[in-house]
């Protein structure tokens, strides 16, 4: 009798054992399917989700310098990312123009439209919204506002351009480093945040950093440095 019931536990045992692996198996094998598409998924890809810290500040110089910088740079994106959705549909125009002569001609139709389309409101900008532009321009299309000027237009002028933004003190030759300069990664934080925040429409950086490691970084730099 004893040897029954313990036969009888035995397979009890077997058998949950087996229900709980098959139950496992049956989550493994769970796939989803997205409305008006025929295709089964396994897992769902999730957007990258970023979790920030409380901003602190040494003292109410550094919060002031903060919030000023967040003003102008919260300003001057758009214009940024404008710049680089132009130069986007440029480069894949001309991409499908064959002679070099029709590819000049509607270059300079272009770089017209876009002056037309910048100059009133970059006239309107102070010296350092300016220059965060021309930073924001390096982050959104990887070259420097001199490069893009010499592209669109030649070297001459592209001279002329930045002994201009010389006499206002704004480089146009200036690039954008969130791994070397404070104030870049400043910039960098105040754009994930006002993106996360929907306070600005997300365009992702050409450029080769993770700002995940940047917070990292300048959190344990003692000596913060511009």
């Amino acid at each position: 009798m004893f040897r029954y019931n313990l036969v009888i536990v035995s397979l009890l045992v077997f058998g949950f054992g087996f229900s709980q692996e098959a139950a496992k198996d049956s989550v493994a094998d769970y796939y989803v399917r997205f409305e008006g598409d025929s295709i089964l998924y396994s897992s769902i890809a999730l957007d990258e989700v970023f979790i920030f810290g409380k901003l602190e500040f040494a003292d109410r110089k550094e919060k002031l310098r903060y919030y000023i910088l967040r003003r102008k740079t919260l300003k001057v994106y758009p214009y940024a990312k404008l710049a680089a959705e132009r130069l986007v549909e440029l480069n894949d125009s001309l991409g499908k123009i064959k002679r070099k002569r029709h590819k000049k001609k509607y270059t300079k139709e272009v770089q017209k439209y876009i002056e037309g389309e910048f100059s009133a409101k970059l006239k309107k900008l102070t010296r350092t919204e300016g220059q965060i532009l021309i930073k924001l321009i390096y982050r959104q299309t990887g070259k420097t506002a001199f490069n893009l000027v010499k592209e669109l237009r030649n070297g001459w002028r592209a001279f002329w351009y930045n002994t201009t933004a010389k006499a206002f003190k704004i480089s146009i030759k200036e690039e954008f480093h969130p791994e070397k300069i404070h104030e870049d990664y400043l910039i960098e934080d105040i754009l994930q945040r006002a993106f996360a925040a929907n306070k600005l429409e997300r365009q992702e950086s050409v450029l080769d950093y993770d700002y995940a490691q940047l917070n990292n970084k300048w959190k344990n730099d003692p000596n913060k440095k511009n």
